[in-house]
């Protein structure tokens, strides 16, 4: 039997239950009890890009064997997946454990093959377009932050809840942020590109202490630093500390004092794209964004995890009719499906299975879905299409 990702077996689950295997790392399996005073378990999985939650009833096979599970060991699980009776969880039917040995383990930490490819892929152009920077403060800024920090950016989540909240998902929303800069760049000749794509670079970077996810696990711990002051203040004194060991290096700094724009105003311009990225005062910004490259930064960021939010919402969001699908939090309204790309002449091209939300339920229509909200980020009023914090 082949193996399947979580979201994988979240598509395809139906109403008829599958015989699926998938790989996953145990989060947590603990004991509850019903209202009438049953015990029955709450086993929660994990993988490189979701989270699946099974509950175990004292009167099903399963039941016996959870108390042996250990909390974050990484097992194989074998058995019969299909929709609950919600329409909406999934309903593990005689499944079965096997511990994962190391290499296999290793495997699950990395994510699927195509996660794997794609988060190389961005941490590359990330690289190549830090390379091709022409300002030579900003590229041995970055240059240096990407040697001391790289492994940790790349097990980092842009976000605790709402969009690339995945291991390495901070690297797939800075590098897709880049491709979008750079193309801005294009069309509007007079941004500093090389100040644009450092603050691309930059504006999150504080979440390497507020979402990295843990070296062994797909666990993102909550940090005294990060409740107490915030990725935007973290992601400055980040960068003021790499400036600093680069200018306390002579064989870097002494050629920078004749360099116009004088290296301050580098420095400073930099710190205002990421003090200023989420826009507005009311979504966390100490100041608004007062240049044409901090503008750029925040709607090139907002459009990013939109996009994101939509791909996500897509996948998760219960049919109300044709091509029309739920609300998913925190977009504006309820979505539907995208119209497909003009193929040339003769009949037009079916979506894509990509395109079609993978589970169709019979939800009424008031119904709305959620992504989990996290505490520090306030939800715009409906409709108003501004953005959260990111």
């Amino acid at each position: 039997m082949d193996l399947v990702t979580l979201r994988e077996l979240k598509h395809e689950a139906g109403t008829v239950a599958v015989a699926m295997t998938f790989h996953a790392q145990l989060e947590k399996c603990f004991q509850k009890t019903t209202k009438t005073g049953n015990p029955f378990y709450e086993v929660n999985f994990a993988d490189a890009e979701e989270s699946l939650t099974l509950r175990v009833w004292n009167n099903t096979p399963m039941f016996t064997f959870c108390d042996q599970l250990r909390d974050r060991a990484f097992y194989e699980v074998t058995g019969e997946f299909g929709l609950g009776n919600d329409g909406r969880s999934i309903d593990g039917r005689n499944w079965t454990v096997r511990q994962l040995d190391e290499t296999e383990s290793a495997e699950v930490l990395a994510g699927s093959g195509a996660l794997r490819e794609k988060q190389e892929r961005d941490y590359e152009f990330i690289e190549t377009t830090v390379a091709g920077m022409q300002d030579p403060r900003l590229a041995a800024l970055c240059r240096r932050f990407l040697d001391q920090y790289g492994e940790r950016f790349r097990r980092t989540g842009a976000a605790r809840d709402y969009h690339h909240a995945r291991r390495g998902g901070l690297v797939e929303h800075v590098a897709q942020m880049m491709r979008t800069a750079v193309q801005v760049c294009e069309a509007y000749t007079d941004l500093n590109r090389d100040l644009l794509v450092a603050g691309v670079l930059f504006h999150d970077i504080g979440k390497l202490w507020e979402n990295a996810y843990q070296e062994d696990g797909f666990t993102m711990p909550f940090t005294e630093i990060s409740e107490l002051i915030g990725h935007i203040p973290l992601g400055m004194e980040i960068v003021n500390k790499v400036w600093r060991e680069l200018q306390d290096d002579e064989a870097i700094s002494t050629d920078w004092n004749h360099l116009e724009p004088p290296s301050e105003r580098v420095r400073l311009h930099l710190l205002h794209l990421i003090v200023s990225h989420h826009g507005e005062l009311a979504f966390g910004s100490p100041v608004v964004p007062k240049t044409p490259e901090a503008q750029a930064l925040h709607y090139i960021d907002n459009l990013d995890a939109k996009m994101e939010m939509f791909d996500r919402g897509y996948q998760v969001a219960g049919e109300l009719a044709r091509n029309v699908y739920e609300r998913v939090r925190p977009l504006p309204g309820r979505l539907v499906i995208p119209l497909q790309k003009y193929e040339g002449e003769g009949e037009p091209e079916p979506a894509t299975e990509a395109a079609e939300p993978p589970v169709e339920t019979n939800a009424p229509e008031e119904e709305e879905v959620s992504l989990p909200e996290a505490a520090a980020e306030p939800e715009a009023a409906t409709g108003d299409f501004r953005p959260e914090p990111f």
